[in-house]
């Protein structure tokens, strides 16, 4: 802080101290640049896409994946199908009342997507949903 209009005392200054803005912002872009990654799936699925608006959910869904090669997640770990029905099957019968939602790659074959339904179904779940994209509109 220097004298202002050659007088020692001291005034108001007019200027903004931007070094703690500066600071805060560094930091929120380190935060966004360390969770961005974590916020992407981890099993990459071609989705199919729909006109349909979005589902709000208060709970937190279940997630059954089926990538492009067959290969079937629930959450993020690979099981089979065998697997699959003995897992949600063994759930207890309050956590059968959450949503799931089915990801399925648009190259799985259609019988695939409706077994892995079926068996979903068999196991006690009623609120299944699929996950697709929203469609682009060609204008």
């Amino acid at each position: 802080m220097g004298a202002m209009g050659g007088r020692n005392c001291r005034g108001l200054m007019a200027e903004i101290n931007v070094t703690p803005l500066v600071d805060v912002m560094l930091v929120l872009l380190i935060i966004f640049m360390v969770t961005a990654p974590m916020m992407t799936q981890g099993i990459e699925v071609d989705l199919p896409q729909t006109t349909n608006k979005s589902l709000r959910q208060e709970e937190e869904p279940l997630l059954v994946s089926i990538n492009s090669k067959g290969e079937i997640f629930l959450g993020k770990v690979k099981v089979t199908a065998a697997l699959l029905r003995q897992q949600l099957g063994a759930m207890p019968p309050e956590a059968r009342k959450r949503p799931i939602y089915l990801r399925a790659d648009r190259q799985v074959p259609y019988g695939q997507v409706v077994a892995i339904m079926d068996d979903i179904k068999q196991a006690g779940f009623t609120r299944l949903g699929m996950v697709t994209q929203p469609a682009i509109r060609k204008q």
